[in-house]
């Protein structure tokens, strides 16, 4: 990479950094894109609505693609970096918020960008068609499939293997790559259970939805530790929960959210059968009525192909060294890369790269207002990794 290369790769960084987005709303940095791909002369549509997809062709060969996430979070940056984001922006319901580049969506934008502007510059050094896929909303599972409902792979070239990768608080310069299922499907509830207002001073008169939900909440708890074997893995949360007006009414309805996590089809299928089973169940022994159990919103569960994985970890450590990309091990966080691959039946391959000069219990995690990487290695190490996944593939 020459100085004048490096010197865009960081611009590009600080600029998406400073200015992020939130999900599916990712319309300046939608043009920034399109604009940077014009520049490459790369050909290049809109797709899913705010998202983009560059497709590089350089003669007759394979075809692979690479993603890369564009969306940002509503948190309030507190990192103290010069190019800290000041960004606002409005959710769904149309809460006015901060909003921060805080799970590195930012450094995934710039490793492509940089990526694909070295094969543009040496394309004596591969041949074959790269499709570049920069994804709104990876932050609400919305994104992947907005693009596959809008004909992403009745536009783009299909590709024989779809590759991404994901900053996370590691030492920078070093990679972890987890084959198999490798990040946890997840599943949002949102539950109402009903009861019957009355005044605080006369429980005798009311059915008390907030008891029913307390008992529903500490209920839930015993799933993982009572319903699923040791030997696996799942987790359950209650996120929010929401009730009453005034201290001295029993409402009529309380409102809570259910996060499921899981590794394995059969795991998500009991756990979510369990907790519908006893929020029913606490309903009924209140004497309550019938509660509403409404999906959010799901991600798949992120699957790494065996042998596909084992290609791209040596294409990795032919370019970082064995000691910088190592197996790893699965992930409870979610995303909803996997979609793009399953939805034309081709293998994906999804990995990790450090961000941090140093790792310990204060080292920032993802969606933390103190999630800022390091510039370098951090950058460059990205796009070493993006372009050895790629080349693996289109590489003479």
């Amino acid at each position: 990479m020459t100085a004048e290369e490096q010197r865009r790769m960081e611009e590009l960084y600080k600029e998406l950094h400073a200015h992020p987005e939130l999900s599916m709303q990712e319309h300046q940095t939608a043009e920034l894109l399109e604009n940077l791909l014009e520049e490459l002369g790369i050909e290049h549509f809109r797709c899913g609505g705010t998202g983009v997809v560059g497709v590089l062709r350089n003669g007759d060969g394979p075809t692979v693609a690479f993603r890369a996430d564009t969306d940002g979070l509503p948190i309030a940056e507190d990192t103290g970096l010069p190019y800290a984001s000041e960004a606002q922006g409005t959710l769904p319901d149309g809460t006015e918020v901060p909003v921060m580049h805080g799970c590195g969506h930012d450094t995934h934008i710039t490793s492509l960008v940089t990526a694909a502007r070295l094969l543009v510059r040496e394309k004596d050094a591969w041949s074959g068609t790269v499709v570049l896929i920069f994804q709104p909303g990876e932050e609400t599972g919305a994104g992947a499939q907005a693009m596959i409902n809008d004909g992403l792979w009745d536009r783009a070239p299909h590709p024989e293997a779809v590759l991404g990768q994901h900053v996370w608080p590691d030492r920078a310069g070093s990679i972890q790559l987890t084959p198999g299922p490798t990040m946890a499907a997840a599943d949002s509830l949102r539950v109402t259970v009903f009861g019957k207002q009355s005044h605080g001073s006369q429980p005798q008169s009311g059915v008390d939805p907030i008891v029913l939900g307390a008992a529903i909440v500490m209920r839930l708890q015993g799933i993982v530790s009572r319903e699923v074997s040791p030997l696996q893995s799942a987790v359950v949360t209650v996120g929010t929960f929401h009730a009453g007006l005034k201290e001295n009414i029993i409402p009529d309805r309380a409102e809570f959210t259910v996060n499921i996590r899981s590794l394995e089809a059969e795991v998500r299928s009991q756990v979510l059968a369990a907790v519908e089973r006893i929020i029913r169940a606490e309903a009924q022994t209140s004497g309550a009525p019938e509660p509403t159990i409404e999906p959010m919103y799901e991600f798949p569960l992120n699957h790494n192909d065996e042998e596909t994985s084992h290609r791209v970890l040596d294409a990795l450590r032919g370019v970082l060294g064995d000691e910088n990309a190592t197996l790893g091990t699965p992930r409870m966080g979610s995303e909803d890369f996997g979609r793009l691959a399953s939805a034309i039946g081709v293998p994906s391959v999804f990995w990790f790269f450090g961000g941090f000069d140093s790792v310990d219990e204060d080292t920032p995690v993802n969606h933390s207002p103190f999630f800022g990487p390091v510039i370098e290695p951090t950058l460059t190490t990205g796009t070493r990794a993006a372009l050895a996944g790629i080349l693996e593939w289109v590489g003479q």
